[in-house]
């Protein structure tokens, strides 16, 4: 029986204009939730000194966290959804698409 899908990615050559800052990682974060129709409890964000972001989304079917590291052009991104395992790919996709790494490895588990 599988009851989620959990989706942990590292982002890598991420352009450091979309990572070094809370207000361009939390846009992109809720855009990603609201297009892949996904349900949000909360946010929680916190900018380092002098760039990198750490936030992490609460959502009715679990979360969403990332943790970003401009001067290494990295992004750490964990997509946890319960229910339709179609909806942590989908939210997955369209972080790939909306931070343009120029390559990622991802583990994918499915979760119960």
């Amino acid at each position: 029986m599988i009851i989620g899908r959990h989706i942990i990615a590292e982002l890598y050559g991420v352009s450091k204009d979309l990572i070094s800052k809370e207000e361009k990682v939390r846009e992109i974060m809720e855009e990603v939730v609201k297009e892949a129709e996904l349900t949000k409890v909360g946010s929680v964000y916190k900018q380092f000194n002098p760039h990198g972001v750490t936030g992490i989304i609460l959502i009715a079917e679990s979360h969403i966290s990332i943790h970003t590291w401009p001067e290494y052009e990295l992004v750490n991104l964990d997509v946890f959804t319960c229910g339709d395992a179609e909806k942590a790919e989908k939210a997955f996709k369209l972080f790939l698409e909306k931070f343009k790494p120029k390559w990622y490895r991802h583990f994918v588990l499915d979760r119960g």
